[in-house]
């Protein structure tokens, strides 16, 4: 298939096609991603490009900048002109998007695009673990909201596979709306129940503030894994 294609391409192209992969180590720590996309002038496109690259050079000088990626349209796919960059705390993306130089820049590019699109983007679970405010250092790493997420959820639905899914069956309503109520049920309990409750007994290990050394994240991961046991042992009695 992949033959195919390169042979279908191949006079499409001035020069011979080369092969590059690209390997990056993944962040050690947290990040703040934004995603612009543009809706640019016809006939502008160079200028919109020059303009960009202006825009990229002004924010290589800022605190915390990590990188940039720009994207062009796509004909039927994509019909935005896209651009991702990265900073390493919110408050220095903050320093970027409030700056007198990007309010000029933005100023300028209004002639070269129609609007813009602008989305951040900060971490997996962002909105179930609230300690970016508390320490000014981000939410935890994605690995320990990935656990502790489990360990709500696990046996939320467990519980209302064995109350609510049974009942909402006997009622005759249909499989598909049993599932989303019960999606409904638990994302509700995981939200205002669970998640806080979690956070609230993890605090010391789930705060980057505190937890920093490779001990205590050891310790907190191992007491997760044991809570992991526990429950699977308890729900395997039930059900048994």
């Amino acid at each position: 298939m992949r033959g195919k294609l390169l042979d279908e391409v191949r006079p499409l192209l001035e020069e011979p096609a080369a092969l590059e992969i690209l390997a990056g180590e993944t962040p050690a720590r947290d990040t703040v991603t934004v995603v612009m996309s543009h809706s640019v002038r016809p006939g502008r496109e160079r200028d919109y490009l020059r303009w960009q690259d202006r825009a990229r050079r002004a924010q290589e000088r800022f605190p915390g900048f990590l990188g940039y990626e720009g994207f062009e349209p796509v004909a039927g796919i994509q019909e935005r002109w896209v651009v991702v960059f990265r900073f390493d705390t919110r408050e220095h993306l903050d320093g970027w998007l409030e700056s007198d130089t990007r309010r000029k820049l933005l100023e300028e590019g209004r002639g070269y695009f129609l609007d813009y699109d602008m989305r951040t983007i900060k971490s997996a679970f962002s909105g179930w673990f609230g300690f970016g405010g508390e320490t000014g250092q981000g939410p935890p790493p994605n690995w320990k909201q990935a656990m502790s997420v489990l360990l709500a959820l696990y046996p939320t639905v467990m519980v209302l596979n064995l109350t609510l899914s049974p009942a909402l069956t006997a009622a005759h309503l249909p499989g598909y709306l049993v599932l989303f109520i019960g999606n409904v049920a638990s994302v509700a309990a995981l939200t205002w129940l669970l998640m806080p409750l979690v956070n609230r007994i993890f605090a010391s290990w789930l705060l980057p503030g505190r937890a920093v050394s490779v001990s205590t994240s050891v310790a907190g991961a191992l007491v997760m894994v044991l809570c992991f046991a526990l429950f699977v042992a308890v729900f395997g009695l039930i059900t048994g």
